[in-house]
């Protein structure tokens, strides 16, 4: 196979037509550029210099072989630059992927931050609940992904991946603007048993937890709509069809009674997973620019019903 030092010095050898001279350019002795060309002929099975005692002449093959090397060298300088800027993470790509109420209230920052840090680099992200995006996770196919596990309803992550918690999203009470209740700052969630309830499906985990929490309460909650779109969830409360438990990154700025649930305070924990052994150089960075947006965001819950 060529050599590409090699090459590089049979380029200057066809251009200035003299050892010496390529050897001065390149910080080689004579004799060290003349044992490269050697080299490079028996490489080749091929002359590529009519030698005399005081001058080379170069043969037809070396200034064809010099021309295409350039082309060569210039490919290989060009690979090397982007596989040093994919070392970095000034190139290549990003694949994330998270749950939709992480992706209205996290993502967007982290990955406007990823865009003007790296603006060479591809940041892709995939939206799934934690059971659709963790075999992707496993397999490779996302570098990392943000997922989310109840107090009350508690999971056992694979040991081959990596889990850092980001936040703990308290959970609140959200009440219709004429509630009986609206005028409190908690509520005891026993105080809502006869309460029209909306929450998501019956085979989550927001589901299984209003159960749990209502049974501890000494009732059976009166589930009257489900959704697994807290949008759609907090419409429904808004138009006084019944209360609702939602974690903290899907309570709103506005409209709705958000209270404190008064007595003990279950989270949801929001989570990053990854392969521990991802060589991928832009997933520390994606990491934490995760835990700096989820660190601002969770020093500013709201304590109580927004004024």
């Amino acid at each position: 196979m060529l050599n590409p030092i090699h090459l590089r010095t049979l380029q200057e050898c066809v251009r200035t037509g003299s050892f010496a001279e390529a050897g001065r350019i390149l910080g080689y002795t004579a004799s060290a550029v003349s044992q490269q060309m050697v080299l490079l002929e028996r490489t080749l099975g091929a002359n590529l210099f009519e030698r005399t005692a005081r001058s080379i002449h170069c043969t037809p093959l070396a200034e064809r072989l010099a021309r295409r090397g350039r082309e060569v060298l210039g490919e290989l300088e060009t690979l090397e630059r982007e596989i040093r800027a994919m070392a970095v993470g000034d190139e290549g790509s990003l694949r994330l992927a998270s749950f939709a109420t992480a992706n209205a209230r996290v993502l967007p920052e982290v990955l406007a931050a990823l865009v003007s840090e790296r603006p060479h680099a591809r940041v892709q992200l995939d939206e799934g609940e934690p059971d659709e995006v963790l075999g992707d996770v496993l397999e490779g196919v996302v570098d990392a992904a943000v997922v989310f596990e109840y107090d009350l309803d508690p999971r056992c992550w694979p040991t081959e991946l990596r889990t850092e918690e980001l936040l703990a999203e308290p959970l609140r009470l959200a009440l219709p603007e004429q509630h009986r209740l609206a005028a409190r700052d908690s509520v005891a969630l026993g105080e809502l048993a006869e309460d029209s309830w909306i929450c998501t499906r019956d085979d989550t985990a927001g589901g299984r937890v209003l159960v749990r929490m209502a049974a501890a309460a000494g009732f059976v909650p009166n589930i009257v709509f489900r959704s697994n779109d807290y949008g759609v969830i907090r419409d429904l409360v808004g138009r006084g069809l019944g209360s609702a438990l939602l974690p903290a990154l899907a309570v709103p700025d506005e409209q709705l009674r958000v209270k404190r649930i008064s007595g003990e305070q279950p989270c949801r924990r929001v989570k990053a997973i990854y392969r521990p052994h991802n060589t991928n150089p832009l997933l520390p960075l994606a990491l934490d620019r995760l835990a700096k947006s989820c660190a601002a965001l969770s020093a500013n819950w709201p304590a109580a019903e927004p004024e």
